[in-house]
Parts: structure tokens; C-alpha cells; sequence
């Protein structure tokens, strides 16, 4: 504790007097003393600037080098052997901290202590720099960032932050205080600060805003990233997104247009590297034009919020630097340090396991926080049980642990551990009085020595991890290279996904639903196409499973259904005779939101589309693994006056058990029994036996991919209601089916 103190007076006085060789003399001393040195080296962009036991003319420039990249353990000097450990310093002047003493070598724990030093002196230069080139491109061009008489007022401003970070100011004042210059300087009308939640990465909340109604900033509390608007986006895709209409935006949220948001942008803020939240600045009633100046602003100051975040939560991790505090497992900071030691070029080399829990958030959110963290201690408690003498386990965040296994020679002897890691996990926990089962997906990658650094393999174990969520869950899968390219592609996917968003790339396709006795229209199915610019045409298939996985379902499922319901809408009201239904397919992750009952409705009230016409397609897997709020949720929706439909009927189990629970309306009889009603008599019972199904139980029936007329004659004679197909028609872009509708 002794060191974060004396830290924390040294940052106070770097703040008043920012000069660097102040801050590198009190930086080598601290360490120093914190940790009983006898030697303490602090080098700057190859070169001495402080020194502590030994002059700087004195200092072997060349073995520091060896050290700081791991080839020596020890350093020589003239009276003697000196036992060595050292922390790197990134960022904009590289640098490294070097400790020697001759009593004894360094624990892992004194190792961490001195990478949170290291990090906070890196922060604190950091700061430094940013204001300097800040004051200098003030001074150079007489204006900052294309700003003519404002280069001052942000200098100051930005100074002002940032000597109340070096001073510990508590952080919502910091936010308090960037809030409002970020509204002054920009001449904005709102300003909204947004922080992820820390045990629940998938939600945030605005903690610090100006010019925000009251009732609005109510609204936007624990707000689900993927539903969270442009600043959700900034969060999700790292990046600053700016709308100058947010009236036409297929990601506007409802209280902020109720509020007449007109124009808005919004930056990521990061903590330690990762995104943690959003600053957003926006105006009422006018457009805005971003420029490139008020870019540059609102980043300045984004970069600031996250120097403050990251020094907050950099002396919280050194105050608990070594163990977790729910878990009792080693933390982040220790696990990285063993792991490290262990394939440094002295070391054993081994393997490490990532280990996520499968269905962690299904517990958390139906049986609360406090069941949440027994679960964590009780999984914690089964992976050390798990574990061999000399074996670390450790909680990662969240529902993330990994498990560090030294002296392995090859991956496959990992496995063995990694399979009683599964088979522990799969036992009911007692939470609260309900016996709950959960499972895990576990990634194993093994390095020799000096193969890999401790960084890469676990970014091996993490894709492992992820390959064995995709191929099914509650199993291990071994790292392989080609998990490396299949991620990276992913990646750019993605990238081009969250473009497609903002650069509304998606089109929409309208398959006819029939009456099979009549062969009229009755309904339409709106299905969605992308409309890459250089890839061409890319199908649902291709891109809706990552939509879902990233949450961008949510804002392009909105659009679907806004984009929908007002075509349908205008069909109708030229049509004579009954109206048109259109079907819109849901997520799992839409069903999530707390919103979509307001986004239904007020889709439905936009496009004057009464709710009767309106039907919602589910997947029946989605049934199978609900939780409670999904009940309510659909009951919710059907109280709005719409139909549900369970989509691809069949192809899951307990079907029955399902219908009969759930307040369904229609069944769509999946291709796959399509496809063989003529030929197969099993298919042709079971298809029937469908249908005859959904009559008992009052349900309109719906076979999906009719292709001949011989699949035709007989659903239509088993008394399957309606169907849709190629046989009728492929799906047709909206002219297409206007001309249909309308010959």
C-alpha cells in the first residue's frame, strides 16, 4: 500500500510541475523504495534519465536492452550479481523500468506491483504529451484545430482536466467537468457521457450528461449496447460516428428524437485500451455539420476521459493486484505475470485454457446478481479443484477464467484437465435454493519456451474458445492457425456490417404468402438482402448470425420492420379486398431488449398499419432456450393486437410443449418436409401429422418452399392453409411485387 501512496503524491506533484525529469527521478525512487531495490533504471527512447543506486554514466545501456526483451534475468555489475525485473513503458516516448537487487529474485507479486507503476508513470507522460502538442499547435497556427479564437480556451480546458486527474479528482467530477467545456467550446446543446457497465459489458448508462432532460437521461440507464443509438455504434465499432439528420437515422433512439434530437456525435472512451463508454454531443432543432475541427475536439477531450478512467481503475487494480476479490483466484494482472515467466526462454513452456461459461448470463438476469456471484465462487471453487500443484487459475472478468498449466510439453496434455474442467462444470449448482445446470466452452493452446509471448497465446486460447461456442458449446477445442484467418475475415466482415448500418446498404425482398385453395395473395414475408459494394449481393445466411452476435440485429432489425410495415401499408390502401399480412423475422437478441415493445408499436403507428396485419416469426430454437422474460415479452407483443408465428417448425424438439405454453398463432411447416411430401411417406406423415397438429390446437398452418405442383396438391389436400415458395414466386424487390400486386 506504501507504493500506491507515495504513486499518487507523485502524480499530485507531476500535475503542478509537469517537467520530465522531475517525473523520472520521483518515479525511479518510488519504485525503488516499494519494492527494496538497490538499483532502480528508468530509460526513455533508448537513453538513461533517472537512476537510483548506480550513476547514469554508469548504467550498461546494452544489458538493459537484453533484459527489457527478456534474454537476461540477472544483471552484473561491479560489486556484484544483482537479481532483475523490469516493466515496459508504451505509448508516445517507449521506454523501460528496470529493479536489481542482491538480497533475493522478485516475486510474481512484486512484478505486478511494479507494471501498475509503470502503467500510471506511462499515463501520467502520456497526459503530458498530449497537452504539450496540444499548447503547441495552439501557439503555431494561432488557433487549435480550426478553431481561431477558441486554441486557448481548449488549451486551458484541457490543462484543467488534466492536472484534476493528477490531483485524484473523483472521477464523476472529471466527467462534470469535461461535460461542461465539451458543450462551451463545441456550442452544442447536449452532452452525454455513457460508461459500459463493468460486470455486464452488454449494457450502459449515462452517468454524467448536460443539456439532457431529466426524464430522457432516465431513460437511457442500463440501455443494451446493441439498442444504444449512434453512441451504442461508436462503443460497438470503436470508432467516431457522426449523424448530421438523427431524424432520419435507422439507429435513432425514441427518447432522444421525442426530445428533438436533430444532429449528434459520439466517440468511444477507453480504459486500459478497451472501450468502456461514449462521450456524445448533439444539438436540438438545427442540423450540425462535424467538421473536422469538432471531430478533433471532441476526441481531444474523449482521450482525456479515458486517461482519467484508466488512472482510476490502475490504482484500484494495484490496491488488489494480486487476487480477485470475489473468487479468491488470481487476477488478471498475476495470471499475465506467471504466464510470461513460464514461456520466457528459462522457462517450462505450457499450455493455457480459456474458460467461459455458456449460459452465465441466462442465470445472472432470471436469478439476479446475488445468484450471479455464487455461481462465479462455485465454478471458481470446481476449476482449482480441477487443477495440479504449481497450476494457476484465474478470474479473467466477468464469466472468464483461464487457467495457466506450466511443464506441459504439447497441447494434448492439456486436454485431460480441460475435460475434468467440463465435467465439473456440468454438475447442478445449489443457487439459492434452485438447482441450476450450466456448462462451458473451453479453448487450450499450448507454446514451448520463447515460442510465443504470453499476449499471443491467449489470444490463441480466446479463438480456440470461440470455435468451441460455434461448434456447439460445452466442449474444448485445441487452437489451430486457421482459426487465426477465419477471425481475421470475420473481422473485416464485421467492419463492412457496421459501414452497411450507417451507409443504409440493406434492401429488402418480398416473398408472396398463398392461400393454397385459392392460390391468392394474402400475405408477404420481408426478407433481407445486403448490398455490398464490392462483394455484390450477400445473402442472410452470410451475415445474420454475426448481426446477432455483434447485436447489430437490433438496428437492422429495426429498420426491417419500420421498412416493412410502411410498404405494406401503402400496398394496402390501394388494394381492394382483404389486406395484406407481412411476416418479419425476430432474434433472440431483439426479443432481449426491454424496448422492442415501444419500437413495435411505434413502427406500427408510423406506418398506420393496424397491429392485426402485422405477424412476428420466431425460430423454435429461440422458444426451447427461453427464460422467463421471454414469456412475458411475447405476451407483451400479443397484447399489442399481432400474430406470432414459430418459424421452421419442426427442426427442434419439444414442439408440443411449446405450443401449448407459448401464445402462438401460426406454424411454418420447415422446407425440410416440404421437400419429400410426395416422395417420402414418412416425411409425408410427419408433414401431415403437422398440419393436423395446428387445426387441433386452432393454429393457421404455413409450408415454406413449395417448388412444384406436386408439393402443392398435397399440403393443399392435407388442409395446409397457406404456403410460399418458388412454385408461386421468388422473393421480389418492391417494384417487383408492386407490379405483382398491381398488373
Amino acid at each position: 500500500m506504501l507504493a500506491t501512496d507515495q504513486l499518487t503524491e507523485f502524480l499530485s506533484a507531476v500535475a503542478d510541475r509537469p517537467a520530465g525529469p522531475a517525473a523520472h527521478h520521483a518515479a525511479v525512487e518510488c519504485a525503488a523504495r516499494a519494492l527494496d531495490a538497490d538499483v532502480a533504471i528508468l530509460m526513455i527512447d533508448g537513453g538513461v534519465v533517472a537512476s537510483i543506486g548506480l550513476p547514469a554514466d554508469q548504467v550498461p545501456a546494452y544489458t538493459l536492452a537484453e533484459i527489457a526483451v527478456g534474454r537476461r534475468a540477472s544483471l552484473d555489475l561491479g560489486d556484484g550479481r544483482y537479481a532483475v525485473t523490469f516493466a515496459t513503458i508504451s505509448g508516445t516516448s517507449p521506454g523501460v523500468l528496470v529493479l536489481g537487487r542482491v538480497s533475493s529474485p522478485f516475486t510474481a507479486e512484486e512484478v505486478c506491483l511494479l507494471r501498475g507503476m509503470a502503467r500510471v508513470l506511462e499515463l501520467s507522460l502520456q497526459s503530458l504529451h498530449v497537452i504539450e502538442s496540444e499548447r503547441r499547435y495552439a501557439e503555431e497556427n494561432g488557433r487549435l484545430l480550426g478553431y481561431l479564437d477558441h486554441g486557448r480556451r481548449v488549451f486551458e480546458e484541457l490543462g484543467n482536466v488534466q492536472r484534476a486527474i493528477g490531483r485524484r479528482m473523483p472521477v464523476p467530477q472529471v466527467f462534470d467537468m469535461v461535460a461542461a467545456a465539451v458543450r462551451d467550446l463545441l456550442g452544442v446543446d447536449m452532452v452525454a457521457i455513457s460508461l459500459l457497465d463493468r460486470d455486464d459489458l452488454s449494457v450502459g448508462s449515462v452517468v454524467a450528461s448536460t443539456g439532457v432532460p431529466a426524464d430522457v437521461a432516465a431513460k437511457l440507464q442500463r440501455v443494451p449496447v446493441t439498442a444504444g443509438g449512434v453512441s451504442g455504434l461508436a462503443i460497438l465499432g470503436d470508432e467516431l460516428i457522426a449523424v448530421e439528420d438523427y431524424t432520419t437515422s435507422p439507429i435513432a433512439l425514441s427518447p432522444m428524437t421525442s426530445a428533438h434530437l436533430r444532429s449528434i456525435m459520439a466517440t468511444p472512451v477507453h480504459e486500459n485500451g478497451q472501450v468502456s463508454g461514449s462521450i456524445a454531443v448533439g444539438t436540438y432543432g438545427r442540423p450540425r455539420d462535424w467538421d473536422k475541427p469538432a471531430r478533433e475536439i471532441l476526441q481531444a477531450f474523449a482521450d482525456h476521459l479515458s486517461l482519467a478512467l484508466t488512472d482510476a481503475r490502475t490504482q484500484e487494480a494495484m490496491n488488489q493486484a494480486f487476487l480477485d476479490a470475489l473468487t479468491g483466484l488470481a487476477t488478471r494482472a498475476l495470471f499475465q505475470t506467471r504466464l510470461e515467466e513460464t514461456l520466457s526462454p528459462t522457462g517450462p513452456g505450457g499450455a493455457v485454457l480459456f474458460v467461459d461459461l455458456d449460459r452465465f448470463k441466462v442465470v445472472n438476469d432470471s436469478l439476479g446478481h446475488a445468484a450471479g456471484d455464487k455461481l462465479l465462487t462455485g465454478v471458481a471453487s470446481r476449476i482449482q479443484s480441477c487443477l495440479r500443484e504449481g497450476d494457476t487459475a484465474a478470474r479473467l472478468g466477468g464469466d472468464e477464467f483461464a487457467v495457466l498449466l506450466p511443464g506441459l510439453n504439447s497441447a494434448a496434455e492439456a486436454m485431460p484437465i480441460a475435460d475434468r474442467i467440463l465435467t465439473a462444470l456440468r454438475e447442478p449448482f445449489d443457487l439459492l435454493g434452485a438447482e441450476t445446470f450450466i456448462s462451458s466452452s473451453i479453448g487450450v493452446a499450448f507454446s514451448a519456451p520463447a515460442e510465443h509471448a504470453g499476449s499471443v497465446l491467449m489470444v490463441h486460447a480466446d479463438l480456440a474458445m470461440y470455435q468451441a461456442k460455434k461448434l456447439g458449446k460445452d466442449r474444448y477445442e485445441v487452437f489451430e492457425p486457421a482459426m487465426q484467418e477465419a477471425f481475421q475475415a470475420h473481422i473485416a466482415l464485421e467492419a463492412d456490417l457496421r459501414r452497411a448500418v450507417l451507409r443504409h446498404e440493406f434492401e429488402l425482398r418480398y416473398q408472396p404468402i398463398v392461400h393454397l385453395r385459392t392460390n391468392e395473395i394474402t400475405g408477404v414475408e420481408a426478407l433481407i438482402r445486403w448490398m455490398h459494394p464490392e462483394r455484390g449481393i450477400v445473402p442472410p445466411m452470410d451475415f445474420i448470425p454475426l448481426a446477432e452476435e455483434t447485436g447489430m440485429i437490433v438496428p437492422i432489425g429495426e429498420w426491417v420492420l419500420r421498412e416493412a410495415t410502411t410498404r405494406v401499408a401503402e400496398w394496402n390502401a390501394r388494394r381492394e379486398g382483404p389486406p395484406l399480412t407481412v411476416s418479419v423475422n425476430l432474434s433472440a437478441v431483439q426479443l432481449d431488449q426491454a424496448s422492442l415493445i415501444q419500437v413495435v408499436e411505434s413502427a406500427l403507428t408510423d406506418a398506420h398499419l393496424p397491429a392485426s396485419q402485422l405477424v412476428l416469426e420466431l425460430t423454435e430454437s429461440l422458444l426451447v432456450d427461453h427464460r422467463p422474460a421471454t414469456l412475458r415479452r411475447l405476451e407483451e407483443l400479443k397484447a399489442l393486437g399481432l400474430r406470432l408465428a414459430i418459424d421452421d417448425f419442426g427442426t427442434g424438439y419439444s414442439s408440443l410443449a411449446y405450443l401449448r405454453r407459448f401464445p402462438v398463432d401460426i406454424i411454418k411447416i420447415d422446407k425440410s418436409f416440404v421437400d419429400d411430401v410426395v416422395d417420402e411417406p414418412t416425411a409425408a406423415a410427419l408433414t401431415h401429422g403437422i398440419i393436423q397438429l395446428g387445426r387441433a390446437l386452432q393454429l393457421s398452418t404455413v409450408a415454406e418452399g413449395i417448388e412444384h405442383a406436386g408439393q402443392l396438391t398435397s399440403l393443399a389436400g392435407g388442409n395446409c392453409e397457406m404456403g410460399q415458395g418458388y412454385y408461386f414466386a421468388e422473393p421480389l424487390t418492391g417494384a417487383a411485387l408492386n407490379d405483382l400486386l398491381f398488373p
